[in-house]
């Protein structure tokens, strides 16, 4: 068998209908489009998504998903076992020793001291927030934790 030979199946393809030839074509004059109205013209009808004037399902959607609160203030955490690894008894531990430190990158970004891991220094915190573990176990080590946390 060759290319050549290959043909569709029996009864499976169709002779175009060529319409607008003439009444006696049996699909002359409106070309089986009816008569008068948006689909008898050309390009008529209505777009992909019309759903009858009822307001279509794309633009009753949010355009993104989710909901992103724009008072949101994201904390940089930092644990209080970091605080006992690089700072030495009786620090004061706030934004500007936390970045010659190494800990955090910027200094304008809150901090918020978080309670996991140990501590066994006293040390003075001053950060935007600490956690209720994290006081406890500052508190309980010697140090203190001074506002505006």
């Amino acid at each position: 068998m060759e290319i050549k030979d290959l043909k569709p199946a029996e009864g499976s393809t169709h002779s175009k209908k060529r319409v607008g030839r003439g009444a006696a074509a049996g699909q002359g004059k409106t070309a089986g489009r009816g008569l008068n109205g948006q689909k008898s013209r050309a390009g008529g009808g209505k777009g992909a998504g019309f759903e009858g004037g009822q307001t279509p399902l794309a633009r009753r959607l949010p355009k993104l998903p989710g909901f992103r609160n724009i008072n949101r203030v994201e904390y940089v955490p930092v644990n209080v076992s970091r605080l006992d690894a690089k700072f030495s008894a009786g620090d004061v531990v706030d934004a500007e020793s936390l970045k010659a430190a190494g800990i955090i990158k910027h200094t304008d970004a809150p901090v918020k001291v978080l309670g996991d891991g140990e501590i066994t220094k006293a040390l003075t915190i001053k950060v935007d927030k600490v956690s209720a573990s994290a006081r406890t176990k500052i508190e309980a080590a010697g140090g203190k934790v001074e506002e505006p946390c």
